[in-house]
């Protein structure tokens, strides 16, 4: 597997390139402000075609950059339907914080041409690759991670997070949509039964491991973990 990241915009969000392999299809996932170009280079460099842009949720530092990115390479953008919306209207989710650093643009946003709505539990396949869906809100109402497995014996699955979970953190929950139990109920559904070889993609900041957060995030050493299903 190909993956090149790399961070963009003032919120620094990681945006993901991901292939099979060089000269393939490939998919982009959260295309922030100012991805385009580090999209390009990426496409460039290792002959890729994108074939989807997948959008772990819908705050504007996550999709800035999704109609661009779809529309030029005319791709589908793929997107839990409880944040669709964000997708012409990112603004219903903003942060006071987040408005400061748009003051003085001139910033109008509309839905890609092709748009697909993904659901919890859909194994979505793409450039030849498979992308589980776990509708995880709680940081907003429509956020979802999307796991692949990897082709390393030491590391089963990668599991692109959004802002479900960073490395020693979670997710912030007092934006509109936000609810901190939901978030908490969503860690412990779909992070706390992962294997503790998984790796972590997350949103923003480094990478980290299923295993690391289990052990060390304060976040999730108090949470029950859901009944017969850990697997570590």
């Amino acid at each position: 597997m190909l993956i090149t990241a790399f961070p963009t915009g003032p919120w620094e969000t990681n945006c993901y390139v991901v292939a099979a392999g060089p000269g393939e299809e490939c998919v982009v996932i959260d295309p922030g402000m100012n991805a385009a170009d580090g999209v390009a280079d990426a496409v460039r460099e290792h002959r890729l075609r994108p074939a989807a842009v997948l959008v772990t949720h819908g705050h504007i530092d996550h999709m800035f950059c999704v109609t661009p990115v779809a529309g030029a390479y005319e791709s589908t953008a793929y997107i839990h339907p409880d944040d669709r919306h964000l997708l012409s209207n990112p603004m219903a989710g903003i942060s006071a914080e987040s408005a400061t650093m748009l003051l003085g643009g001139d910033y109008t946003f509309s839905e890609p041409d092709q748009v697909s709505e993904v659901a919890d539990g859909e194994t979505l396949k793409l450039a030849g690759l498979e992308f589980a869906v776990d509708h995880a809100p709680g940081h907003t109402p429509g956020s979802v991670t999307f796991r692949s497995a990897y082709d390393d014996g030491d590391v089963p699955e990668l599991m692109f997070a959004g802002d479900l979970l960073f490395a020693g953190s979670i997710g912030r929950t007092d934006l509109p949509g936000g609810d901190h139990p939901t978030m908490l109920r969503s860690l412990a559904a779909k992070v706390l039964p992962l294997d503790d070889r998984v790796v972590v993609l997350p949103g923003h900041g480094p990478q980290t491991t299923i295993g690391r957060e289990r052990a060390t995030n304060p976040y999730l050493t108090g949470l029950p973990t859901t009944a017969g299903t850990e697997s570590r």
